[in-house]
């Protein structure tokens, strides 16, 4: 990996950018990963760079709703390994989901590095070697689920997604969560629940509200969810976007935030 000194404005950026870029070259990233990765960057940039108001609402129903659930799988694709191996880890043993690796460029040798890359983070049994079953209506190879993983799951966290997954997943009557920063996608707009925040920053804090949410009853818990509104959350995100680029085209960009480069 590149060295970037932790003096560099844009330290932890370039990071995540190396760490997506070494993981392709050791097979754990698809090359097309590096374009959703830049995709979900400029998003980023439009949010401001944190945890909105919006995602931190989404995360705590997300939350909920894996606490609640009777058998969650939190599904891992390349990206998601290379960025945060260790907090997926962390956020499945939290809500006790079972993890799935799951590819749109699937080959036996990545699935078993990305499997291998979660085993040294902590995890025990990581599902999806050995799919033996197909989502209905999806022609791609993440159609193939493991029967004891997604095919059974009530609850699926999707992060960095494809849009007819989630889709499919839907119309098999999943509960779906998703982790995307571009409140357009089509994963999105069919997920139950859209967390839209960088995922490096969503799955520390989901960690952080599954060890304080987990002592809440269940009365509680079906509140939070029932309550919940996602068209509404993906409107304030568009709102919040759409106030922050207003005030700095009109107090200007240099007067109050520096310039993302």
């Amino acid at each position: 990996m590149v060295r970037i000194p932790k003096s560099h404005p844009r330290y932890w950026s370039l990071l995540y950018r190396e760490k997506i870029i070494e993981s392709m070259e050791e097979g754990i990233t698809a090359k097309a990963g590096l374009i959703a990765h830049g995709r979900g960057e400029a998003f980023d940039y439009l949010i401001g760079e944190r945890t909105i108001e919006p995602a931190e609402r989404a995360m705590k129903v997300a939350v909920a709703k894996l606490l609640l659930a009777e058998y969650p799988v939190i599904s891992v694709n390349g990206n998601v390994a290379a960025l945060v191996p260790r907090e997926t880890v962390e956020l499945a043993k939290a809500v006790n989901a079972k993890l799935e690796v799951n590819l749109f460029y699937r080959t036996e040798e990545r699935v078993r590095k990305i499997a291998a890359l979660l085993k040294e983070h902590g995890a025990g049994e990581v599902l999806g070697l050995n799919p033996t079953k197909k989502i209905p209506g999806l022609e791609s190879e993440r159609g193939k689920v493991d029967e004891n993983g997604i095919w059974k799951a009530d609850v699926v966290l999707v992060p960095l997604e494809d849009g007819d997954r989630t889709e499919a997943l839907v119309r098999m009557g999943k509960f779906v969560i998703t982790v995307d920063l571009n409140p357009l996608s089509r994963s999105a707009r069919m997920a139950h629940v859209t967390i839209v925040d960088n995922i490096v920053r969503a799955y520390p804090r989901m960690i952080e509200l599954a060890r304080e949410m987990r002592d809440y009853d269940r009365k509680e818990l079906e509140k939070i969810v029932k309550e919940y509104d996602n068209e509404r959350t993906l409107s304030d995100v568009l709102r919040h976007i759409r106030d922050r680029l207003t005030r700095l085209a009109e107090e200007g960009i240099w007067r109050r935030e520096r310039l993302v480069t």
